[in-house]
């Protein structure tokens, strides 16, 4: 390998189904930069000496998905504030002085996201704005933090496990409906977000009554697999904006590519194309 390229990767258990090469690959072709990005399937017994040993070898950091996000807090010497209040890291930088910094852009991908598809309502709406949120795992935290960032009026909180949304009621101030009145939670709502993995390939749909649903409420879902869930095609038919998941997966990956290797990319339509195929 020639000296002075630069290297980064992602790391998981399995990694097989990372989408992340195929981004960065992208990139690194497009602004012309002399690196490499690859994945490395690490065990979680082996997290941290795996860890260490990609840092000894000069890699300048690499992305994190399961099950590692947790953990790879303890191995951190560093977090920034998205990954203390978030709870997980999914973002990792390499410092020359050996200090290894956590990181999680995955509320930045998220309202970046948005910013991009409705860029009118959110700027004319904001400090107004009342949000559904569906879900109560380690995504939805990432969107509770963007949004409450962002500063929007009101927050409720639906999910199947009522002491789970309760748990990030507390921390996020949201207003917490039962599983069975998520349908009321979503009426009068601006933006209804689906941070659940209900309507992906290979599990059930999320099942939700929009009849009641305001047509112009903002309808995204954070699953890309497939582009149009089921929730959306839905949302849709009754006149509501939507925004899929493709865009957050794509913007979560640019602060770490600027961090290794000093460019913040763009989004193209050729590389959304290429993430989907």
């Amino acid at each position: 390998m020639s000296k002075g390229i630069l290297r980064a990767g992602v790391i998981g258990h399995p990694i097989s189904h990372s989408r992340s090469p195929r981004i960065h690959g992208y990139w690194l072709e497009q602004y012309g930069i002399a690196g490499e990005y690859k994945a490395y399937d690490i065990a979680p017994e082996n997290l941290r000496d795996e860890v260490m040993r990609l840092r000894d070898t000069g890699l300048s950091g690499f992305n994190v998905t399961l099950p590692h996000k947790q953990k790879i807090m303890d191995i951190c010497t560093t977090l920034n504030d998205e990954a203390r209040r978030i709870g997980a890291v999914n973002t990792v930088v390499f410092h020359a002085g050996g200090e290894i910094e956590g990181r999680n852009t995955d509320a930045f991908g998220f309202m970046e996201n948005a910013l991009a598809a409705v860029p009118d309502v959110l700027s004319e709406k904001r400090g107004e704005l009342s949000v559904a949120v569906i879900g109560a795992g380690g995504a939805a935290r990432a969107v509770l933090f963007a949004l409450q960032r962002f500063g929007v009026a009101e927050l409720r909180l639906t999910n199947r496990t009522l002491a789970a949304a309760e748990d990030l009621a507390e921390e996020f101030g949201t207003r917490v409906y039962e599983w069975h009145e998520k349908d009321e939670a979503c009426i009068g709502a601006d933006l209804i977000v689906n941070t659940t993995s209900l309507g992906m390939t290979g599990q059930p749909s999320l099942e939700l009554n929009l009849d009641s649903v305001a047509s112009g409420t903002i309808v995204y879902d954070i699953v890309y697999a497939p582009l149009q869930t089921q929730l959306l095609k839905d949302a849709a038919a009754k006149g509501c904006r939507t925004i899929t998941g493709i865009g957050m997966l794509l913007h979560q990956a640019r602060p770490g590519f600027q961090a290794w290797f000093g460019q913040l990319p763009e989004i193209t339509p050729e590389l959304e194309a290429l993430v989907l195929a």
